[in-house]
């Protein structure tokens, strides 16, 4: 999942949650009888290096409680847990293949990893992984992980949604409802940022770095932008970027320096009251939790529907395999041990995103009983869906080198969508 919000922590309530799984009892995998002393040195014992990308203190927590969880069961197979960062994962992981030196187990996002896994770099786990971690996770997630050769390359473990927090004061005094039901439809996401306004704006997008929400929210249009490595940049596509560029420069319903500001730049204008509506990764509910004024009230609308539906393109986060790695076998064992739906539903809990498994979403459903938003934030989950640019290999350089700085020309009011479509796909020509 590609983090283009910035995220902070939670509530202690939330912390409690997350403790409270990770003490529920382990069924633990049992890895501790693989026969791999030999290889682990003179005292016969294996180490494997596991670089988790994990920041916001209650995963850091659960993430830690899983691998200690590990280490007591499995004293023959230890985990050493390194500390990497979504700021620099790919340019990090590129330095460590190249120079021999990857992590046994590595913690990214499948839109990541698809080139990594096309030059040989991830190994197959297809034969490695449990029937039971298998079955969890539903086909469509488990195509965001699988290379062109077939070869399952990553487990998909947290996924993220694009969602709406409303400010449900500014809704009451400017005399809206809340919409309700299974989804909100863009037209009526337009008309509602209009009505909320009043003098000011009704919507802030902190849109800084635009292009994970565009190509996520564009699936909802059936903007799927690749057919294989063959970019096209057609109407669907467009349908995103354009309806916010309208809001932003025709109905003046979106605030339009806000799209040029992190997500936690806006953040503020939404607590206060100039943004009724707020858009961001479902993940910023705990920045919200944690950060609101006192007597802030807030909730999470219905997932956004264009015309294909309320559908957004799946980017889950991911546990892989270096094919470098002398224990691929006992690697694998503990992403097993990883993918335990009690684990993952306490890292989704602490990271406010929506496990891969099924039983993993129901603990969360059961354990947060859908409040502070989680009744929403799961039911978007409901709609991910794998898309096209995920098993493109070159969508990373595309991404930050053509992509991101042609979207924001455009949310900018700098180019036309004309000239938007030209430099998407010029760009991408270029890599070829």
């Amino acid at each position: 999942m590609e983090r283009e919000n910035d995220m902070r922590t939670r509530t202690s309530a939330s912390v409690a949650a997350v403790a409270g799984l990770l003490a529920l009892p382990l069924a633990l995998t049992g890895c501790s009888a693989f026969g791999v002393g030999d290889d682990g040195g003179d005292d016969g014992k294996v180490t494997l290096t596991f670089q988790s990308l994990a920041y916001q203190d209650t995963t850091i927590a659960a993430t830690q409680e899983i691998v200690d969880a590990w280490n007591e069961a499995n004293p023959d197979v230890q985990v050493e847990l390194v500390q990497g960062s979504w700021d620099n994962v790919h340019d990090q992981l590129v330095t460590q293949f190249q120079g021999g030196t990857a992590p046994d187990i590595i913690h990214d996002e499948s839109a990541d990893i698809m080139g990594f896994a096309e030059q040989g770099y991830l190994a197959d786990l297809s034969d490695y992984l449990s029937d039971d971690t298998k079955s969890a996770v539903s086909d469509d997630i488990w195509g965001t992980v699988t290379a062109s050769d077939g070869s399952i390359v990553a487990a998909p473990t947290l996924l993220q949604s694009y969602v709406v927090f409303a400010n449900t004061d500014a809704f009451a005094d400017a005399g809206v409802e809340l919409p309700t039901g299974d989804s909100l439809a863009w037209d009526d996401f337009q008309a509602l940022a209009g009505q909320v306004a009043g003098d000011g704006f009704g919507l802030g997008w902190g849109l800084q770095q635009p292009t994970a929400a565009v190509m996520n929210l564009s699936l909802g249009f059936d903007g799927t932008y690749f057919d294989g490595d063959a970019i096209n940049v057609g109407a669907n596509e467009l349908a995103v970027p354009e309806r916010i560029h309208a809001m932003a420069y025709e109905d003046g319903s979106l605030d339009p320096v806000s799209l040029t500001q992190s997500g936690s730049d806006v953040l503020p204008g939404f607590f206060d009251g100039k943004y009724p509506m707020y858009v961001a990764g479902n993940y910023i509910a705990q920045q919200i939790t944690e950060s609101a004024p006192e007597g802030f009230n807030w909730a999470v609308l219905p997932p956004l529907a264009g015309t294909a539906g309320a559908v957004q393109a799946a980017n889950p986060q991911t546990m892989s395999v270096a094919a470098e790695s002398e224990h691929v076998e006992e690697s694998a064992a503990f992403i097993d041990f990883f993918m335990q739906a009690d684990h993952q539903a306490a890292l989704a809990q602490g990271d406010w995103l929506i496990p891969s498994s099924t039983a993993a979403r129901d603990l969360v459903a059961e354990q947060t009983a859908g409040e502070n938003g989680w009744d929403a934030i799961l039911a978007s989950g409901e709609g991910l869906s794998a898309a096209p640019f995920q098993s493109a290999v070159n969508y990373p350089q595309w991404k930050d080198q053509y992509a991101t700085p042609a979207l924001q020309q455009y949310l900018a009011d700098e180019i036309t969508a004309e000239q938007l479509t030209t430099q998407l796909t010029d760009g991408w020509n270029s890599l070829g």
